[in-house]
């Protein structure tokens, strides 16, 4: 049959048939979902009207991701499938699709933090006195230690972001459609943002027990 985007086979509104007057045509078409995985990556090219092409993502296991009040961007692995607003097979099936919550790795973003700022972060408590020691002991230039001195004055991590870091994963939103484009590119969550999700994860892992 072919799946079709028309709406001459539907009834009227006021619920009365109406007669098929022609056949389907090729503009009114419609594809089967990609239902993009996490796994090893497959993509596969779709031509389409006009000769344009579309990236149907059939696996997709990394993706360029921003840290919003940092402007930093850094490509890093997705880990796994945690929230989705509109359909809990879709986490459990680990579906990738546009606004899916996500757990990525930190360490890129980790990394990037502790190069530009010089501090350490996500590590817990009782390791911070140690941390701070090793610090002290790498040597670092006169205009390398005024330029980080310069950044700190304008440097605020959230708590919430800071025990993400201490886990390793940090929790992000896919902003693109990776049925469509291809890629699995997104934000990371903060803020008011964060809070909600964290509480709705919180609260779904209470209702599964």
């Amino acid at each position: 049959m072919g799946i079709s985007r028309d709406s001459r086979h539907k009834r009227r509104a006021t619920g009365g048939r109406k007669a098929n007057l022609k056949k389907k045509r090729q503009y009114e078409l419609g594809r089967p979902p990609a239902n993009t995985k996490l796994g090893p990556q497959r993509i596969h090219p779709v031509r389409c009207r006009g000769g344009n092409l579309k990236f149907r993502a059939m696996r997709l296991d990394s993706g360029n991701f921003s840290w919003g009040s940092e402007v930093c961007t850094r490509k890093t692995r997705v880990l796994d499938v945690v929230y989705n607003a509109s359909n809990n097979e879709l986490v459990r099936t680990k579906t990738l699709v546009k606004n899916s919550i996500v757990q990525i790795d930190a360490t890129p973003f980790r990394a990037w933090y502790e190069q530009h700022y010089g501090v350490k972060v996500g590590v817990k408590k009782a390791k911070k006195a140690g941390a701070a020691e090793e610090e002290t002991a790498v040597k670092k230039s006169r205009s390398l230690e005024r330029k980080l001195a310069e950044r700190q004055k304008t440097r605020t991590l959230d708590p919430a972001l800071d025990d993400a870091f201490s886990s390793g994963r940090l929790l992000a939103c896919i902003s693109s459609r990776p049925g469509q484009s291809g890629r699995c590119d997104g934000y990371i969550l903060e803020g008011k943002e964060l809070e909600f999700y964290a509480k709705m994860l919180k609260r779904k892992k209470g209702s599964g027990k």
